[in-house]
């Protein structure tokens, strides 16, 4: 005994493969195809495309010599600190850990050579930070940046 389909439930069977190995073969044809520059153009940047440096801050006959110590329990803020800095033409010349009693919320730099001018420079390339004169003449050092929890490093990636 065969039972015989209706010719309406036979097409419409058939529709739903054809639907089915159409789609199939569009997945196949997107994920094997080639990419072009036309691609790219209006998507992310060409991973060899470079990044746009930051604007530097300090002038090319200053040399302001720079100690960063990550005050938070954030792992590798003070490196990225360290980057941005450098990047805006401080020498980062120490970097280091506040232990856990000396975490900050807020970013503090510490004028430590008798320059509040450089001091306020470092405070205006961490976002506006707040500014403090505790000169240390046992340190080889200008200005100390205790990077606190309102910290955000850039969005744009530092080193690319």
């Amino acid at each position: 005994m065969t039972s015989a389909v209706p010719p309406e439930v036979a097409r419409r069977r058939i529709r739903r493969r054809v639907a089915l190995l159409v789609i199939l073969v569009g997945i196949v044809a997107g994920v094997f195809r080639p990419r072009s520059q036309s691609d790219s153009a209006g998507s992310a940047p060409a991973p060899d495309a470079p990044a746009a440096r930051p604007a530097r801050v300090v002038p090319d006959s200053v040399r302001i010599k720079v100690e960063v110590i990550n005050a938070t329990a954030s792992r590798g803020l003070g490196r990225l600190a360290t980057a941005w800095l450098r990047d805006k033409g401080f020498d980062v010349v120490g970097t280091g850990t506040a232990p856990e009693a000396q975490r900050r919320d807020s970013t503090l730099v510490l004028d430590r050579s008798g320059h509040p001018a450089w001091a306020a420079l470092a405070a205006e390339a961490m976002g506006g930070a707040r500014v403090e004169s505790r000169p240390d003449s046992l340190r080889y050092l200008d200005v100390t940046v205790l990077i606190g929890r309102n910290w955000r490093p850039p969005p744009q990636a530092l080193y690319p």
